[in-house]
Protein backbone atom coordinates (compact mmCIF):
# COMPACT_ATOMS: atom_id res chain seq x y z
CA UNK A 1 0.00 0.00 0.00
CA UNK A 2 0.93 3.29 -0.49
CA UNK A 3 -0.07 6.10 1.63
CA UNK A 4 0.10 9.94 0.29
CA UNK A 5 1.84 11.47 3.29
CA UNK A 6 2.30 15.16 5.34
CA UNK A 7 3.50 14.80 8.59
CA UNK A 8 2.15 18.34 9.47
CA UNK A 9 -1.61 17.32 8.38
CA UNK A 10 -3.50 15.85 11.61
CA UNK A 11 -5.64 13.83 9.49
CA UNK A 12 -2.63 11.77 7.75
CA UNK A 13 -1.45 11.82 11.56
CA UNK A 14 -4.74 9.74 12.41
CA UNK A 15 -3.63 6.71 10.35
CA UNK A 16 -0.12 6.95 11.15
CA UNK A 17 -1.18 6.25 14.40
CA UNK A 18 -2.86 3.63 13.85
CA UNK A 19 -0.43 1.99 11.96
CA UNK A 20 1.86 2.19 14.42
CA UNK A 21 -0.43 1.43 17.20
CA UNK A 22 -1.21 -1.95 15.16
CA UNK A 23 2.72 -2.42 14.91
CA UNK A 24 1.97 -2.22 10.89
CA UNK A 25 4.14 1.09 9.89
CA UNK A 26 6.14 -0.96 7.68
CA UNK A 27 2.73 -2.26 5.60
CA UNK A 28 2.99 0.96 4.02
CA UNK A 29 5.33 3.00 1.65
CA UNK A 30 4.96 6.85 2.33
CA UNK A 31 4.78 9.14 -0.76
CA UNK A 32 5.19 12.82 0.09
CA UNK A 33 2.75 14.87 -1.02
CA UNK A 34 1.58 19.15 -0.79
CA UNK A 35 -0.50 21.85 -1.35
CA UNK A 36 -2.99 23.90 -1.31
CA UNK A 37 -6.21 24.77 -2.51
CA UNK A 38 -5.12 27.64 -4.36
CA UNK A 39 -1.91 25.50 -5.60
CA UNK A 40 -2.57 21.30 -5.63
CA UNK A 41 1.06 20.89 -6.00
CA UNK A 42 2.13 17.50 -5.35
CA UNK A 43 -1.26 15.88 -4.13
CA UNK A 44 -2.58 13.21 -5.49
CA UNK A 45 -5.73 15.10 -7.63
CA UNK A 46 -5.59 12.21 -9.65
CA UNK A 47 -5.65 9.80 -7.37
CA UNK A 48 -8.41 12.10 -4.69
CA UNK A 49 -10.71 13.79 -6.92
CA UNK A 50 -10.37 16.00 -4.39
CA UNK A 51 -7.23 17.27 -3.86
CA UNK A 52 -6.36 16.22 -0.53
CA UNK A 53 -4.73 13.81 2.03
CA UNK A 54 -4.33 11.86 3.07
CA UNK A 55 -5.05 9.17 -0.09
CA UNK A 56 -4.29 5.14 0.27
CA UNK A 57 -3.34 3.54 -2.77
CA UNK A 58 -4.61 -0.24 -2.14
CA UNK A 59 -3.49 -3.46 -3.82
CA UNK A 60 -6.91 -5.22 -4.11
CA UNK A 61 -9.40 -1.59 -5.30
CA UNK A 62 -9.41 2.12 -6.52
CA UNK A 63 -7.59 4.43 -3.84
CA UNK A 64 -9.29 5.32 -0.40
CA UNK A 65 -9.33 8.82 0.48
CA UNK A 66 -10.83 10.96 3.55
CA UNK A 67 -8.96 9.83 6.93
CA UNK A 68 -12.20 8.14 8.19
CA UNK A 69 -12.78 6.00 4.96
CA UNK A 70 -9.27 4.60 5.47
CA UNK A 71 -8.59 4.20 9.36
CA UNK A 72 -12.09 1.90 8.84
CA UNK A 73 -10.13 -0.23 5.83
CA UNK A 74 -7.42 -0.40 8.02
CA UNK A 75 -8.61 -1.24 11.36
CA UNK A 76 -10.50 -3.87 8.96
CA UNK A 77 -7.36 -5.32 7.23
CA UNK A 78 -5.22 -5.22 10.52
CA UNK A 79 -7.82 -6.32 13.20
CA UNK A 80 -7.11 -3.30 14.75
CA UNK A 81 -10.31 -2.96 16.82
CA UNK A 82 -10.06 0.88 17.39
CA UNK A 83 -13.43 0.67 16.15
CA UNK A 84 -15.78 -1.00 19.34
CA UNK A 85 -18.99 -2.83 18.28
CA UNK A 86 -22.25 -1.06 19.07
CA UNK A 87 -23.76 0.67 21.07
CA UNK A 88 -20.31 1.67 21.79
CA UNK A 89 -18.97 2.59 18.61
CA UNK A 90 -21.78 5.30 17.94
CA UNK A 91 -19.76 6.85 20.99
CA UNK A 92 -16.44 6.48 18.98
CA UNK A 93 -17.72 7.72 15.52
CA UNK A 94 -19.31 11.04 16.93
CA UNK A 95 -15.96 11.53 18.98
CA UNK A 96 -13.99 10.75 15.99
CA UNK A 97 -15.82 13.46 14.32
CA UNK A 98 -15.50 16.04 16.93
CA UNK A 99 -11.98 15.57 16.64
CA UNK A 100 -12.03 15.66 12.61
CA UNK A 101 -14.28 19.10 13.05
CA UNK A 102 -11.82 20.85 15.12
CA UNK A 103 -8.74 19.68 12.66
CA UNK A 104 -10.68 20.88 9.95
CA UNK A 105 -11.71 24.12 10.95
CA UNK A 106 -7.81 24.63 12.70
CA UNK A 107 -6.57 23.72 8.77
CA UNK A 108 -9.27 26.18 7.49
CA UNK A 109 -7.55 29.02 9.81
CA UNK A 110 -4.07 28.01 8.77
CA UNK A 111 -4.89 28.60 5.18
CA UNK A 112 -6.91 31.25 5.46
CA UNK A 113 -4.28 33.45 7.17
CA UNK A 114 -1.08 31.56 5.73
CA UNK A 115 -2.31 30.42 1.99
CA UNK A 116 -5.05 33.24 0.61
CA UNK A 117 -3.73 36.84 0.14
CA UNK A 118 -3.63 39.42 3.02
CA UNK A 119 -6.18 41.89 1.01
CA UNK A 120 -8.95 39.23 1.10
CA UNK A 121 -8.31 37.32 4.42
CA UNK A 122 -11.21 37.62 6.86
CA UNK A 123 -10.21 37.52 10.65
CA UNK A 124 -14.30 37.42 10.98
CA UNK A 125 -14.09 34.15 9.62
CA UNK A 126 -11.08 33.31 11.44
CA UNK A 127 -13.18 33.49 14.44
CA UNK A 128 -15.95 31.46 13.14
CA UNK A 129 -13.59 28.52 12.92
CA UNK A 130 -12.09 28.87 16.64
CA UNK A 131 -15.98 29.37 17.58
CA UNK A 132 -16.41 25.80 16.23
CA UNK A 133 -13.07 24.75 18.11
CA UNK A 134 -14.54 26.04 21.02
CA UNK A 135 -17.57 24.39 21.45
CA UNK A 136 -16.08 21.35 20.48
CA UNK A 137 -13.62 21.55 23.09
CA UNK A 138 -16.23 22.37 25.91
CA UNK A 139 -18.37 19.35 24.43
CA UNK A 140 -15.49 17.08 24.68
CA UNK A 141 -14.71 18.19 28.36
CA UNK A 142 -18.60 18.28 29.60
CA UNK A 143 -19.23 14.80 28.05
CA UNK A 144 -16.95 13.06 26.67
CA UNK A 145 -14.05 13.20 29.06
CA UNK A 146 -15.26 9.02 30.65
CA UNK A 147 -14.92 7.97 27.15
CA UNK A 148 -11.90 9.67 26.41
CA UNK A 149 -10.45 7.96 29.35
CA UNK A 150 -11.83 4.34 28.65
CA UNK A 151 -9.87 1.93 26.11
CA UNK A 152 -7.94 3.39 23.04
CA UNK A 153 -10.04 3.77 19.83
CA UNK A 154 -10.07 6.39 16.99
CA UNK A 155 -12.30 8.62 18.76
CA UNK A 156 -9.39 9.10 21.17
CA UNK A 157 -6.65 8.99 18.40
CA UNK A 158 -9.10 11.21 16.70
CA UNK A 159 -9.25 13.94 19.02
CA UNK A 160 -5.22 13.34 19.97
CA UNK A 161 -4.06 14.74 16.45
CA UNK A 162 -6.54 17.43 16.60
CA UNK A 163 -5.35 18.92 19.83
CA UNK A 164 -1.93 18.51 18.90
CA UNK A 165 -2.49 20.02 16.12
CA UNK A 166 -3.95 23.31 17.91
CA UNK A 167 -0.61 22.99 19.89
CA UNK A 168 1.46 23.21 16.24
CA UNK A 169 -0.44 25.82 14.33
CA UNK A 170 -2.44 27.48 16.96
CA UNK A 171 -0.42 27.69 20.50
CA UNK A 172 -1.18 31.38 20.46
CA UNK A 173 -4.83 30.33 21.57
CA UNK A 174 -4.30 28.65 24.40
CA UNK A 175 -6.97 26.34 24.44
CA UNK A 176 -5.57 24.44 27.92
CA UNK A 177 -6.53 27.49 29.69
CA UNK A 178 -9.85 27.06 29.58
CA UNK A 179 -10.15 23.11 29.65
CA UNK A 180 -7.79 21.83 32.21
CA UNK A 181 -9.08 18.41 32.14
CA UNK A 182 -9.38 17.77 28.22
CA UNK A 183 -5.60 19.59 28.70
CA UNK A 184 -4.76 16.80 31.73
CA UNK A 185 -5.64 13.92 29.39
CA UNK A 186 -3.95 15.44 26.36
CA UNK A 187 -0.72 15.30 28.39
CA UNK A 188 -1.18 11.66 28.84
CA UNK A 189 -2.36 10.62 25.54
CA UNK A 190 0.11 12.55 23.92
CA UNK A 191 2.95 10.51 25.85
CA UNK A 192 1.86 7.02 24.12
CA UNK A 193 4.80 6.08 21.54
CA UNK A 194 2.44 6.01 18.65
CA UNK A 195 1.89 9.75 19.34
CA UNK A 196 5.46 10.77 19.91
CA UNK A 197 6.89 9.28 16.56
CA UNK A 198 4.05 10.94 14.86
CA UNK A 199 4.12 14.55 16.57
CA UNK A 200 4.52 17.38 13.78
CA UNK A 201 8.21 19.20 13.66
CA UNK A 202 7.96 21.38 10.86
Amino acid sequence: MKLYHAPASPFVRKVMVLLHEAGAVDRVTLSPASGSPLDPGTLPVDRNPLGKIPALERPDGPTLYDSRVITRYLDDLLDARLYPAAPHLWDTLTIEATGDGIAEAAVLMRYEAHVRPEATRSPAWIEAQWSKIARSLAALEDRWLSHLAGPLDMGQIAVGCALGYLDFRHADRDWRATHPALAAWHAAFADRPAMRATAPDA
